[in-house]
């Protein structure tokens, strides 16, 4: 594997945040986190809250997670967030008053604009990462692009999509593992793709709760296994991220969508930790 050095990555990864700058690929780990859906303010401020002091407390760079709309639910009777207005003015309101980045996604090439004056990082979720016109609505935007790999892609594919997002004028991509499809409602993981998606150049990003979820495996409803998120994340950070992902819930049963993979809120000082050994050991290595 390549040198993990920020060197390595001859790319403006810069984020404003915790009162200083950090940079994603720097050899440092980022961890993106918090609810799946935005389901209210009161909510996403206490997440991010929370996790802003776990991360702090660990020398660790966060970045708030929320989603204003999920475009992509299985059933159309499932909830789908507060939308792109209300859903940015709340993000915006976390945003300012905890002094913390944040990424939320995109799924219509008209709302790149409008999330680009908030989010620090825009998403492109991995069902829409080969849609051209997102990624280049995304890509002028100028900010940070957090870009997953569809479940049906080699990770080798992700030049293509990384390269459109170049030609519209932005070399600022990070690429997202979230596990690939092997038969019907179930996802696995080939550590080998993160490997692949750096050798291109590019920061990588684990995603560790949707790739323990079942696409539609609860009938009108996507299911999941939360317990092996965690022994997927040692995985990914033993063969080296930039970042990691982590959808968290104060109590995932009640959480309006994605809970089965979600991490208990409560849970996420532990489960950081065991990561956070094996990254650090893993950097150790590389620089000597």
């Amino acid at each position: 594997m390549n040198d993990a050095s920020y060197a390595r990555f001859d790319i403006d990864y810069k984020i404003h945040g915790f009162g200083k700058d950090f940079f994603i690929g720097d050899g440092s780990l980022t961890v993106m986190a918090g609810p799946c859906s935005l389901e209210s303010l009161d909510m996403g401020f206490e997440i991010a809250s929370m996790m802003k002091n776990i991360c702090a407390a660990r020398g660790v760079n966060y970045i708030f997670k929320a989603s204003f709309d999920k475009a992509n639910r299985t059933s159309i009777k499932s909830y789908r967030g507060p939308g792109l207005e209300e859903g940015l003015r709340r993000l915006a309101h976390i945003k300012k008053e905890l002094s913390i980045p944040i990424v939320t996604d995109i799924h219509e090439s008209y709302q790149a604009e409008a999330v680009g004056q908030v989010a620090d990082v825009v998403q492109i979720p991995a069902f829409l990462c080969r849609q051209t016109d997102l990624l280049t609505s995304a890509a002028k935007t100028g900010k940070i692009l957090n870009i997953k790999k569809a479940q049906f892609l080699a990770p080798e594919d992700m030049k293509n999509v990384a390269d459109k997002c170049r030609e519209a004028g932005n070399n600022r991509v990070l690429l997202c593992e979230r596990g690939t499809a092997m038969g019907y409602h179930n996802l696995v993981v080939d550590m080998r793709g993160l490997v692949t998606m750096r050798n291109l150049g590019y920061p990588v990003v684990f995603d560790a709760t949707h790739s323990v979820q079942r696409p539609g495996g609860l009938g009108e409803m996507s299911g999941g296994d939360g317990a092996m998120a965690l022994p997927l994340a040692r995985a990914a950070a033993a063969v080296g991220i930039d970042a990691l992902f982590v959808e968290t819930h104060p109590n995932p049963s009640e959480a309006k969508s994605d809970g089965p993979n979600m991490i208990p809120l409560s849970d996420m000082a532990s489960f950081l930790d065991e990561v956070l050994a094996i990254h650090r050991a893993t950097s150790d290595h590389e620089r000597k």
